[in-house]
């Protein structure tokens, strides 16, 4: 691929057996070259086999949430009690927002992804399944998982969470909508007595930088083209990556911003938007970690059955969280 680096002569030896298994598994899951339903179909049934097994919870149920958009699907999970807990215990909340470009994936995408962030936590995790684009575009999405938030929290003895103990996560595109909700219910008035933020290779608002330049390919689904293919499906006008809540880094970070663990994939076009973020975040005194898997691809918080980097982000993902207790 001209002007891109060999990136499969450079990731790791786990890292190339998870691509060979995408391949085998749906091999054209990421082709933006079909209709959008044909993504859709095939980024389910390559995901069946990666949620497979992985931790118990207590319990994953399945609610629909009023917005103002009308009800959305959500998928609340409670993780086992620890020696100190029981189940009738309020807990902490975390906010899950999953990726798919805006418009692929679901609570059945990321459910292994989601059981697993309660297991390590210990805190009740609710998956969001906000409205697809391009059927919903920029901002209902934005709106719809910050209804979920605030009716949450208005609701929080029947969520059995604690209203004072929020925190927002998210992969990818998810990251990206999970830190514009946050923002959003920031700048609306209904801020939320945050924890922290659990940010997995998101976009934050870059149009070029120089890992978009030399990354992305068909494992990915991120050359440059397919990243506008996915911008025009969310937000119609690309002029609309300047709003505030879809270009996270030319926002005010330094009001209500809890703090954040951002991960970032060292062979993913994203990685810059990561390191821009922790670099502002700096800028603005907000407390944050930020790192590196080198070796990996975007998207390897799917791929714990083969991928030891999964586990090890999503352990030290947790460790920031519960070393930030409000």
């Amino acid at each position: 691929m001209a002007h891109k680096l060999d990136v499969p002569s450079m990731w790791s030896e786990q890292m190339g057996a998870v691509v060979a298994k995408q391949n085998e598994l749906a091999k054209d899951a990421y082709s933006t070259d079909q209709s959008i339903e044909e993504m859709r179909q095939a980024y389910r049934s390559e995901r069946r086999f990666w949620n497979e097994g992985g931790p118990h919870v207590e319990s994953a149920e399945d609610r629909m949430v009023p917005t103002r958009h009308g009800s959305i699907p959500v998928r609340r999970y409670v993780p086992q009690a620890s020696g100190e807990e029981n189940n009738e215990s309020a807990r902490p909340l975390i906010v899950y927002v999953h990726g798919g470009g805006w418009l692929i994936g679901d609570v059945d995408t990321h459910d292994r992804i989601t059981r697993t962030i309660a297991s390590l936590t210990g805190a009740i995790v609710v998956s969001v399944g906000y409205t697809l684009s391009p059927e919903a575009q920029y901002p209902q999405p934005i709106e719809e998982i910050s209804d979920v938030t605030d009716y949450i929290v208005q609701h929080a003895q029947e969520w059995g969470i604690d209203p004072q103990d929020v925190s927002f996560s998210g992969d990818s595109a998810g990251a990206n909508m999970a830190f514009g909700a946050l923002l959003y219910l920031r700048d609306h008035d209904k801020a939320v007595n945050a924890r922290s933020m659990l940010l997995f290779y998101g976009a934050y608002g870059l149009r070029d930088s120089r890992s978009m330049r030399l990354l992305g390919g068909p494992w990915d689904g991120l050359t440059e083209a397919d990243y506008e293919y996915y911008l025009k499906a969310y937000l119609g006008d690309l002029e609309k990556i300047r709003e505030p809540y879809v270009n996270i880094l030319d926002n005010d970070l330094s009001k209500a911003v809890p703090p954040c663990f951002i991960v970032a994939a060292g062979l993913d076009p994203l990685k810059d938007d990561s390191e821009a973020l922790h670099e502002l975040l700096d800028i603005a005194g907000v407390d944050n970690e930020f790192v590196v898997y080198p070796k990996v691809i975007h998207a390897f918080l799917h791929h714990s059955r083969m991928l030891d980097d999964t586990m090890d982000a999503m352990r030290r993902a947790a460790e920031f969280f519960r070393s930030h207790k409000i």
